[in-house]
């Protein structure tokens, strides 16, 4: 597919340094052995459009019989994205999903009023040596969507779009850009893509997005006069016609935004509302642990254990 002719990519030099109104450099996490880089939330940016939460996870590399094994645990108030680019996880849920899911496909888990689910490395790739790197990010819903019951989509990396063009190879995951709308059923305006940069190839941001952000993932890109290397996220002011510049070895680039939320929302442990009424109430239940009579049950397959509420 030719690239949308009606997004020329323009100089990169001739952005101004003002328009990255935000640079996050993510802090580490251990997540029991395995290190992930946390960009949102950061002190100086809750939310990139509708994204609250993104976490970079490898690259690591696992001997035969190990793997990732995150117990169930609770959602509410957000959809779960998971993004791979090595490796894979096998997923399950409280709703019955039950899905593999390998490099460049998409899970979509929309949490609405309560879910829980596992992730953990399948049980193929345990059985050599392997390795693991992805993204696993976070989009707060619209108030509307709090309460409505959970829902899973997976989309294999075949049906998303991509665009192909000039040293430029882009997949589409959730949302709308470049006259492009990934399959995905999202609940407000975002868009989040996939970026590959051949070295010295030019890239255009979305210009009809009001919030734009940039995750560099391998290589480095120049923006402003500026270079920026891997495990930097850049928020750009809405507005400003953006155009990055891959470095001499390439890039890879994480992009998302989309339109901003009606207010701010509360973040606790797993947990996303627009009221702290909401997160105390789901705090209660998953601590009574009264499995289907409430607002979580386990995931059928994966129920011999779970994540204890923190404290």
């Amino acid at each position: 597919m030719s690239w949308n002719p009606a997004l020329e990519p323009g100089c990169p030099d001739d952005i101004e340094a003002e328009s990255i109104e935000t640079l996050i450099i993510p802090r580490a996490r251990d997540i029991g052995g395995f290190e992930v880089r946390r960009a949102l939330p950061a002190p100086r940016r809750q939310m990139v459009g509708p994204f609250i939460f993104f976490d970079q996870a490898g690259p690591a590399e696992f001997l035969t019989g190990q793997g990732i094994d995150v117990r169930p645990h609770p959602h509410i108030g957000l959809g779960t994205v998971t993004y791979l680019f090595r490796g894979d996880f096998h997923h399950r849920d409280s709703i019955g999903s039950d899905q593999v899911i390998h490099p460049g496909a998409l899970n979509w888990m929309v949490a609405g009023r309560g879910v829980s689910h596992s992730e953990r490395t399948s049980e193929a790739a345990r059985k050599g040596p392997h390795s693991l790197f992805g993204i696993q990010t976070w989009v707060a819903l619209p108030e509307a969507m709090e309460d409505a019951a959970p829902v899973f989509e997976h989309h294999e990396k075949e049906t998303l779009p991509e665009i192909v063009d000039d040293g430029i190879a882009l997949r589409l995951i959730l949302g709308r850009a470049y006259g492009e709308t990934a399959p995905a059923t999202v609940y407000s305006d975002m868009f989040y893509a996939d970026v590959m940069l051949e070295p010295g190839a030019r890239f255009p941001l979305p210009d009809d997005h009001e919030d734009r952000g940039i995750y560099v993932t391998d290589g480095a890109i120049s923006v402003a006069g500026q270079v920026f290397e891997a495990g930097r996220m850049m928020v750009f002011r809405p507005g400003d016609s953006i155009t990055v510049a891959a470095g001499s070895e390439g890039a890879r680039l994480m992009l998302l935004g989309g339109a901003t939320m009606n207010g701010p929302r509360y973040i606790w442990w797993n947990f996303v509302a627009s009221s702290k009424d909401r997160i105390e109430a789901a705090k209660e239940d998953w601590r009574r642990a009264r499995w289907g009579a409430g607002l979580f049950d386990l995931p059928s397959g994966d129920d011999q254990e779970f994540i204890p509420l923190p404290g």
